[in-house]
């Protein structure tokens, strides 16, 4: 039943949204990651004399989710992390540095709380057919696992011969092979490639609830669209930019002072 509230009407309705009910943030420092690189470019590393990081970046996180049998409503969720890794290798002096990319993997696992469920959804956007898994008509009642990763820091790289090599080698998960065109892979001999690599991530647990929430009208945008470019020249656009005070000026960390 609507009500009225200071002029305006308010209503209870019930939607469909997606509740979280379990996350965590968490800094992970990773270190002495392998980095794999396809034929050609791994012949490149083995005759290296040094090697720079230019970029890395987060390509995509592989994640497997399983609940945990002796604790009701927990997830154990299984991440991997994979890398795309620029680099700059040296061969002899005068020479220019060559450009190579490669990708490498870091795992992580976390548990958290997703709560319950004993029911199968299916939808109008799923594909109805009878003849596939039953497992693929429906979305299964576990809760979704959601990951978001901040830009990667890299601590250090270095070159290492394979042989006096002790970092761990995770095994390539299919989706960063896709990612690089299947090509890397791991090789027996000659120089490999180490980072050490800092990320920054969220971890959720979401599930799809139906909750009631106030209504108090449809939101219809106030603001006219402008084409972008009509009538300004570039220099009345940058005009209306605030000054970046806070790019020449880093706020202290420590004060708490506003305005």
């Amino acid at each position: 039943m609507a009500e009225k509230r200071d002029g305006i009407c308010q209503d209870a309705v019930c939607i469909d949204a997606g509740r979280v009910f379990d996350s965590c943030a968490d800094k992970d420092c990773f270190e002495d990651l392998r980095v794999y690189f396809n034929e050609r470019d791994q012949q490149l590393i083995d005759a290296a004399t040094s090697a720079r990081v230019r970029k890395i970046d987060a390509m995509t996180v592989n994640i497997d989710m399983e609940a945990l049998p002796f604790n009701r409503g927990y997830y154990s969720c299984d991440l991997t992390y994979c890398f795309e890794v620029t680099v700059e290798l040296c061969t002899n002096r005068g020479q220019p540095a060559t450009a190579v990319r490669g990708i490498a993997t870091a795992p992580k696992k976390v548990i958290l709380y997703g709560s319950e469920g004993n029911v199968r959804t299916f939808c109008s956007e799923l594909k109805t057919d009878l003849c596939a898994d039953s497992d693929t008509q429906a979305q299964k009642s576990m809760p979704k696992c959601c990951v978001q990763v901040a830009d990667p820091v890299l601590l250090g790289a270095r070159l290492a011969d394979v042989c006096t090599c002790t970092a761990c080698c995770h095994p390539l998960p299919e989706c960063c092979l896709c990612c690089c065109g299947g090509l890397c892979q791991p090789t027996k001999d000659g120089q490999v490639l180490l980072i050490s690599v800092g990320v920054f991530s969220i971890v959720q647990l979401i599930r799809h609830v139906q909750m009631l929430v106030p209504v108090y009208d449809y939101c219809m945008p106030c603001k006219e669209c402008t084409p972008a470019g009509c009538g300004e020249s570039p220099c009345e656009a940058f005009s209306r930019l605030s000054f970046p005070v806070e790019e020449f000026f880093p706020r202290d960390p420590g004060c708490n002072c506003h305005g």
